[in-house]
């Protein structure tokens, strides 16, 4: 077998849903498996995936466990060569899979020493994320993204290691840290490597498992030529809790791998504690008011809306400008996500909405930015 899947879930059911139709199209030509662990979820996850994936292989824990020892679980049933380490929150395009397969089988001096390999991630407004190739974070790097400086001097290797600007979101190549929302890797590099550490219950499990990668003298990668969707934040709410587990998990990631003194370590605290409360600040609601709704179905797709509806059946057909306060709705039914993805990147510069219609549980689901829980409208 190739691939095997892990998806670990949390109470995003419809989110899963949507992930889980995503994959089943990405890996239609490919040997491959699906596995979801959920961990203890309260929404009807599990029962929507036995009823509507039969052909998944579910694992439901009586408790949660956290984001490392529930991946963990999921590899321990893996029999794929490879394994793709995925967010529910998440859409793959259809030929996400193959074109990796694709890049490593005509490179193989890459394939013969890889360890991670990550893609280009965009939030539900189509902006590119970050964090998809990033760089170890050393006391200084994390300086440098605690205070900013890495938009200061974004030209200047010293200050720009953070988010890896030495490579552009649109090229390929070696990279320190890639991030676990999309993640594939050698199982056998997986098992070496030990997983993810299970002592840390979420936020640094990446971060960790890339820097293990790098010290065994693998090459991590960032593969620039397929972009998924990641929500981002949908089963996380930044509340105290969010805050001392991110504290938490930094302050172990720097203890394991870079302890230094006692000065260090108070300094590594007060920046982890900082960065935690920015990321707190940044999760409001930002739901725009739509002030008109774009839809594009092949399939008679017909909304109720207070503010005009225009209907067009090809994407290229919208030859007008996209305006902020408008919304865009994709019919799943009509296009390929991959359209989507492309549809998404291109226009998010625009400040419209972008929500994706799914029939199998007749609503649109979205999100309008990358620190927001996203939800689901039921029609």
């Amino acid at each position: 077998m190739q691939l095997s899947v892990v998806i670990l879930n949390y109470k995003v059911r419809f989110f899963l849903e949507q992930c889980l139709y995503s994959v089943q199209k990405a890996i239609a030509t490919i040997d491959a498996e699906v596995i979801v662990v959920d961990n203890a979820s309260s929404d009807d996850s599990c029962a929507m995936v036995r009823e509507r994936f039969p052909k998944v292989k579910l694992i439901a824990n009586a408790e949660n466990y956290g984001f490392p020892k529930g991946n963990n679980i999921g590899v321990a049933e893996a029999k794929g060569k490879y394994l793709c380490i995925l967010n529910p929150d998440t859409v793959v395009a259809e030929d996400t899979f193959t074109k990796i397969f694709s890049h490593l089988a005509s490179h193989p001096e890459l394939e013969s020493n890889l360890g991670i390999l990550g893609c280009k991630l965009i939030d539900g407004t189509g902006h590119f994320l970050p964090e998809s190739k990033r760089g170890i974070p050393t006391p200084w790097v994390a300086f440098t993204k605690i205070f900013g400086l890495y938009k200061v001097f974004p030209a200047i290797s010293l200050f720009n290691r953070y988010y890896a600007q030495q490579l552009s979101e649109n090229q390929s190549g070696p990279v320190d840290i890639l991030v676990g929302a999309f993640m594939v890797i050698p199982r056998e590099v997986y098992l070496e490597l030990g997983g993810f550490d299970e002592n840390c219950f979420m936020y640094s499990d990446d971060i960790d498992l890339s820097y293990l990668s790098l010290k065994s003298g693998r090459t991590n990668y960032y593969f620039h030529e397929t972009s998924v969707i990641h929500y981002k934040g949908e089963s996380t709410v930044r509340d105290g809790m969010y805050i001392k587990r991110f504290r938490e998990a930094m302050q172990s990631f720097y203890q394991k791998h870079f302890r230094k003194s006692y000065g260090f370590d108070v300094m590594m605290r007060l920046g982890a504690f900082l960065f935690s409360l920015v990321k707190q600040s940044q999760q409001r609601n930002r739901t725009i008011n739509s002030t008109k709704t774009i839809v594009f179905t092949r399939d008679g797709l017909q909304l109720q809306a207070a503010h005009p509806v225009e209907y067009y059946k090809e994407l290229a057909d919208l030859t007008t400008a996209l305006a902020p306060g408008e919304r865009v709705v994709f019919d799943t039914r009509s296009y390929s996500f991959a359209d989507l993805i492309q549809f998404m990147e291109k226009h998010c510069q625009t400040g419209c909405q972008f929500r994706n219609y799914l029939s199998q549980f007749e609503g649109i689901i979205g999100s309008d930015h990358a620190n927001d829980v996203g939800g689901v409208e039921f029609l």
